[in-house]
């Protein structure tokens, strides 16, 4: 059997999803100047090609593909090959260190890896005895590559039959409590997402994404990439965000994808303007909170506004300001089309408008559960199916959402609950804020005493006193910072989310507080 009829079989695995739509041909990736690097012909048939040879080194389905490598189309060729073997891709953020790789081999027990060359050696002494190791460089070199050019490896394959709950791609969360979990997520997961957000943000034929994200995260892949394969875009494909190349590369686009922390830089470089923008159809944000100063700021420069949404590895995208209405700063929209969302409190019962509780999330882009994990996976899910995500958010009259804070992160001062989000929306409002986090230490009075940490502006002459006084004329007592510290910058993943783990650890010892 062909391998176009094979894989429209077996339409459950979601590469049928995507070769259904861009099978025709059209440019794949191309550069700045409009030309043609890869076309969809070239990703088919190359995908084609290493998931024939994934094959032949004896990759069965369920086996797990595990890669830390730099960003290349070549990687993208991979991932779409083990997709259609029905091997389990395993990104892995490229800035893990050796314990932490450590674990990861230790729990996902991949059956191939595939690192860059100079990593090679280190995860040869991490693997297991049946676990192979291959290279990837970020121009497309590397031993793989190499194995591929080496073998007559034919371009068509026969994707094996493929049920949607089978699983794709286990993605790691963060682990900043306790070990990282790994989240499988199902072939159905991923179209049903997909198709979810190409309806809301409503892409044309013309549309060509200016990509500047990494493809280890769900926003760099599962978003940015599938919505562009899915729509047979092409795809401007930079190897990082860099202000300067994002604003040569904004006139040949007409969809960016970026984090809040890509549109503070853009900002701040100069030259964002609406005529560098003027093919421009969308912007969008995710992975951290957008602050509403870099919205207005944004819309000001460029008379784009922002469309703000929100997401977890667990469940890919489930909300989104709308493309074509009101799009509310500091909101992250509506539910997108069949994700239901709740918003409960401690007893599970649904809270008023307007009040905090805890998002749970149900419909067709939550995962399967945590990796060898099923007590984990029960104890996350509501016994009606609900995933209880962990996020601290509010309902307000439009049905729109506003994620305050993670319930983690809530502070527990003097047995009265506080959001920081609340408080770090007021201080950001404060002249000579940049940004602002709040935490909570330990305090032997209050059980937790909530310090705020702030990046000021360089001619700023705010000090602690200025800023608790201004805290008091906004805020309930039980609101105020006992402590004001001032950094040059907060600590960041690489997808722009405020490490508050490492704040807590900088500061947990200079409060006097006991932490034992």
């Amino acid at each position: 059997m062909s391998d176009a009829s094979q894989e429209g079989i077996n339409n459950q695995n979601c590469y049928a999803g995507f070769h259904a739509r861009f099978q025709a041909g059209g440019t794949f990736i191309q550069d700045i100047a409009g030309q043609p690097v890869h076309t969809y012909a070239d990703l088919h048939h190359r995908s084609g090609q290493y998931a024939n040879l994934l094959t032949e080194m004896g990759l069965k389905p369920g086996n797990r593909v595990m890669v830390q490598v730099e960003k290349s189309a070549e990687c993208l060729f991979i991932y779409f090959a083990c997709l259609r073997a029905q091997l389990i891709y395993l990104p892995l953020n490229t800035a893990y260190g050796q314990e932490e790789l450590a674990y990861f081999v230790e729990n996902a027990e991949p059956a191939l890896i595939i690192c860059t060359p100079n990593a090679a050696p280190q995860f040869s002494q991490l693997r297991r005895n049946d676990c192979q190791v291959a290279t990837l460089d970020s121009h497309g070199g590397g031993s793989l590559p190499n194995d591929l050019a080496a073998g007559d490896y034919a371009a068509t394959f026969d994707t094996p039959a493929t049920k949607a709950d089978d699983v794709a791609v286990i993605l790691y969360t963060s682990g900043t409590t306790g070990q990282p979990k790994g989240a499988m997520i199902t072939h159905h997961n991923l179209l049903s997402n997909v198709e979810a957000l190409h309806l809301a943000w409503g892409w044309q034929p013309s549309d060509v994404l200016l990509h500047a994200l990494p493809i280890f995260h769900i926003h760099g892949l599962f978003v940015a990439t599938h919505l562009a394969v899915f729509n047979a875009s092409p795809i401007i494909f930079l190897p990082n965000f860099d202000p300067a190349e994002v604003i040569e590369s904004l006139p040949a686009a007409t969809v960016y994808m970026g984090v809040p922390t890509h549109y503070v830089r853009l900002l701040k470089h100069g030259g964002l303007n609406q005529t560098v923008c003027r093919q421009m159809r969308l912007f969008t944000s995710g992975s951290a909170p957008l602050l509403p100063q870099t919205f207005d700021a944004f819309e000001a420069a460029t008379g784009y506004r922002i469309v703000e949404r929100y997401g977890m590895t667990e469940t890919g995208m489930n909300t989104s300001n709308p493309l074509l209405g009101p799009q509310k700063p500091g909101t992250v929209g509506p539910a997108l089309p069949g994700v239901m969302t709740r918003i409960v409190d401690l007893q599970g019962k649904p809270v008023p408008q307007d009040t905090a509780g805890e998002l749970q999330i149900r419909g067709p882009n939550v995962f399967k559960g945590y990796w060898r994990m099923p007590l984990k996976t029960q104890e996350e899910f509501t016994s009606d199916g609900y995933f209880k995500t962990g996020d601290l958010a509010q309902l307000d009259a439009d049905g729109y959402i506003a994620i305050v804070g993670r319930s983690k992160d809530m502070i527990i001062s003097g047995g009265l609950n506080v959001y920081p989000k609340e408080i770090e929306t007021i201080l950001d409002k404060l002249p000579g804020v940049v940004e602002s986090a709040v935490i909570g230490l330990m305090d032997d009075d209050f059980g937790e005493a909530v310090t705020a940490i702030i990046v000021a502006t360089e001619d700023s002459e705010l000090d602690e006193t200025t800023v608790i006084r201004y805290m008091k004329q906004h805020l309930a007592n039980f609101k105020i910072a006992k402590t004001v510290h001032f950094v040059p910058a907060l600590p960041r993943n690489t997808m722009g989310k405020v490490q508050k783990k490492a704040l807590r650890e900088q500061f947990g010892l200079k409060t006097g507080a006991s932490l034992s």
